[in-house]
C-alpha cells in the first residue's frame, strides 16, 4: 500500500527536503505541496491524501485551524503537525484539532518515518522532543483533577476509612489495627470532620466513589 502525502509549509526549503527524503522511502508517495493553509485544504479535498505533514504557522489559515477543517471535511486525512514550536500549549491545540501526531523540526527523519507509520495503523505519535513536557503536563492536570478531600485524611485514617466502608465493626478494626475501641472512634471523628460527613452511610458512599472499596 503507497501512502500518499501532502507537505505544507511556507518554507519552500523545509518542503524540498521534506520531499527529497520521503520520496526515498519505499511505499511513500509526495503528491502536493503547500505554502498556507487555505491552499492545502483546497488540495487535501480534491486529492484525498493519507496523510498531511502539517506546519503550525502558516499564511492565510494557520496549521491548527486548517487541521480543524481537514479533520471536519475530510476525516479520513491523518494530520501529522511538524513545527518548531514544542510548547506544550502549541501541541495540545494542534491534538484537540485533530492532529494525530506531532513533532519538532528538530527531529530526526526516523521519528517522522515512524510517525507516518503510526498514524496510518491509527495511532497517535508524539516525538520525543514533545513527549517529555507533554507527559509531565499530563501529570500535573491528572495531579489536580484527581486530588480531593481523601488527600486530607492521613494514612492511618484512610485504612479506617476502608475498613469502616467494608462493614467491620469498631471492635474488629481495633483488633485488626492492634488499636483500642477508642482509638478507632477518634480516627472516625477525624475522618468524618475533615471530610464533613457525618454519618457512616455516606461515609461508605464516599470510600466507594474515591475508589478506596467497591460493592464487589
Amino acid at each position: 500500500m503507497t501512502v500518499r502525502i501532502i507537505i505544507a509549509d511556507d518554507h519552500r526549503i523545509v518542503r524540498d527536503g521534506l520531499r527529497s527524503l520521503l520520496e526515498k522511502q519505499p511505499g511513500i508517495e509526495v503528491v502536493a505541496e503547500s505554502d498556507n493553509g487555505r491552499s492545502l485544504v483546497k488540495l487535501a479535498r480534491e486529492l484525498l491524501p493519507d496523510v498531511v505533514i502539517m506546519d503550525i504557522g502558516m499564511p492565510e489559515l494557520n496549521g491548527i485551524d486548517a487541521t480543524r477543517r481537514l479533520v471536519a471535511e475530510v476525516p479520513e486525512v491523518k494530520v501529522i503537525a511538524l513545527s518548531m514550536r514544542s510548547d506544550v500549549r502549541s501541541v495540545k491545540e494542534m491534538l484537540m484539532a485533530g492532529a494525530r501526531a506531532y513533532l519538532s523540526k528538530d527531529s530526526a527523519f526516523e521519528e517522522l518515518a515512524h510517525a507516518i507509520q503510526a498514524v496510518t495503523r491509527g495511532q497517535v505519535y508524539l516525538g520525543s522532543a514533545v513527549a517529555a513536557p507533554i507527559m509531565e503536563s499530563f501529570v500535573q492536570h491528572l495531579t489536580a483533577a484527581t486530588s480531593s478531600q481523601l488527600t486530607v485524611l492521613t494514612a492511618r485514617e484512610r485504612e479506617v476509612l476502608q475498613l469502616l466502608a467494608e462493614g467491620k465493626s469498631t471492635r474488629r478494626i481495633a483488633e485488626m489495627l492492634y488499636v483500642s475501641v477508642k482509638t478507632v472512634e477518634s480516627h472516625r471523628q477525624q475522618i468524618m470532620h475533615k471530610l464533613g460527613i457525618t454519618n457512616v452511610a455516606d461515609l461508605v458512599k464516599y470510600a466507594i466513589r474515591e475508589g478506596l472499596t467497591s460493592l464487589e
